[in-house]
């Protein structure tokens, strides 16, 4: 059969786009998953996000693939931050919303949608999620940190039988102690605090501890991503690197501020995501499990809240979401207020929080860390910024408005500038839409936030409220019996 030429040209042109097509759908169809997250670590101090921590195997990462400036999360505690990734769905939403909490029975993981797209779906090292039925990982982990011995193997099974795999790899740093890393490349006196914290002795030795801790997670995405090329899997393993809520110093971990909600993302997926790229498109963590189910060639489920940016890595868009939302509760945590919950909504420029028990003082584990007790010891004696520090932390207003462009680091409430009222106005609204799809009812969720712990799991509301308020009492005696303990050791 005759073709004209400019007709041969057309259809080997149409064959090389076939081709090239297949390919793709070829290396994406089912490309390993590898997801690496640290504890309490603030994005700002890594190195490639402009920090003062030595971390060069993340840094050359962010040079192989793609590094997000704007990526947030739901909540700025550790377990409802996991349950969030796992399972693609708000805190409240999924029941998971206060610490060391549980999603509802029922609830669909990560584990049940790449398991039927035929995946190995395993997580390494921290846990701190619940039901099992909800989350059947293949489990491993060293002192709550990856088993590279056991990634190592996995990696091994599943070159041997063609097998894709998704790695939750979890590190437990530089989660508090920090005991870990060389400290001595970060001498005290040559460390440089954030201006929203005190400039104490104890406070420069302890971050000085805490920058050791972030280059020890730097070196363990480093081992993993010499597993992955130790296993010949780089070319078709798309690696993300996160770096969880901000640190438990004031004003990240544990509230609602930008330090405390927004993340480090990297992404490296060869052959997908241009290297060496930065994107401003704003995504959250409730987006990753949508995002992995179709980069292994799923659908995701509408159940999820999140959606995937899989566009973004691929270059077909450069915007994601209009808005980031958080919540926080200290009901149930460590030293925390009885009740402070909080809210936020996050735009494109501005963030607002709403402090709905904010006549309550505010408290969490950090408050009686000696790091804080030295801040509030040096405004009583005379240091104003510390006084001032310790109060803005302790006592806040029921609204709070930060121009996220002109102060990125949140320190200048504007809400009662009138000329923002329009501000606002819209995201007061846009908070309120979304606390009402989540069926979040403010101050009775957290109330109810005791419902949704695991000590707790299975009491009725009055059952809970009798339990939580004997621990109370309990603590405060054993603190008493603890003071006088050292007491009488005194001379």
């Amino acid at each position: 059969m005759h073709f004209p030429t400019n007709q041969i040209a057309i259809a080997a042109f149409v064959a090389i786009a076939l081709m090239q097509t297949t390919r793709i759908d070829a290396a994406t169809d089912r490309p390993n998953l590898v997801f690496i997250i640290a504890d309490d670590c603030t994005f700002r101090d890594i190195g490639c996000y402009g920090g003062q921590a030595h971390t060069p195997n993340i840094d050359r990462l962010a040079e192989q693939g793609m590094k997000f400036t704007r990526c947030f999360q739901a909540a700025p505690m550790c377990s409802p931050t996991r349950h969030n990734i796992y399972t693609g769905l708000y805190p409240v939403k999924s029941g998971a919303y206060p610490n060391h909490t549980f999603a509802e029975d029922g609830t669909q993981s990560i584990v049940q949608y790449l398991k039927p797209l035929g995946y190995r779906v395993a997580l390494s090292g921290k846990k701190h999620i619940g039901p099992q039925e909800v989350f059947p990982f293949e489990f491993s982990g060293k002192g709550n940190n990856p088993d590279m011995q056991a990634v190592d193997q996995l990696l091994s099974q599943c070159g041997e039988s063609s097998t894709p795999f998704c790695l939750f790899a979890c590190s437990n740093e530089p989660h508090s102690p920090w005991n870990k890393g060389d400290a001595s490349r970060y001498p005290p006196e040559e460390v440089i605090l954030p201006p929203y914290l005190a400039d104490t002795p104890v406070m420069r030795e302890t971050f000085s501890r805490y920058l050791a801790e972030i280059t020890y997670y730097d070196g363990q995405v480093g081992q993993i991503l010499e597993l992955i090329d130790k296993h010949k899997m780089a070319d078709n393993t798309l690696v993300v690197v996160v770096s969880e809520q901000g640190n438990s110093f004031p004003f990240a971990k544990w509230t609602c501020y930008g330090n405390g909600l927004q993340s480090a993302m990297i992404v490296r997926w060869p052959g997908q995501v241009k290297p060496g790229t930065v994107t401003d498109a704003m995504v959250e963590y409730v987006d990753v499990a949508p995002t992995f189910v179709e980069a292994a060639g799923g659908t995701p489920a509408e159940v999820l809240d999140g959606k995937s940016f899989v566009p973004v890595l691929t270059s077909q868009a450069n915007t994601h979401k209009a808005f980031a939302y958080g919540i926080m509760t200290t009901r149930g945590i460590i030293n925390g207020s009885d009740a402070y919950a909080i809210r936020t909504v996050r735009g494109w420029r501005y963030r607002l929080v709403w402090n709905l028990n904010h006549e309550t003082k505010f408290t969490n584990a950090c408050t009686k860390a000696d790091y804080f007790q030295s801040m509030i010891q040096a405004g009583r004696d005379g240091d104003a910024k510390a006084a001032e520090v310790v109060r803005k932390y302790q006592h806040r207003p029921e609204y709070e408005l930060f121009d996220c462009e002109t102060d990125p680091l949140e320190m200048n409430n504007i809400v009662d500038d009138p000329k923002y009222a329009k501000v606002v106005a819209r995201l007061k609204s846009e908070l309120a839409d979304w606390m009402k799809s989540q069926g979040d009812a403010g101050v009775q969720t957290e109330q109810d936030a005791l419902l949704h712990q695991t000590r707790y799991k299975g009491m009725s509301r009055e059952e809970a409220n009798e339990a939580f308020h004997k621990r109370g009492i309990k603590a405060k005696q054993g603190q008493g019996t603890r003071a006088k303990g050292k007491k009488r050791k005194s001379p």
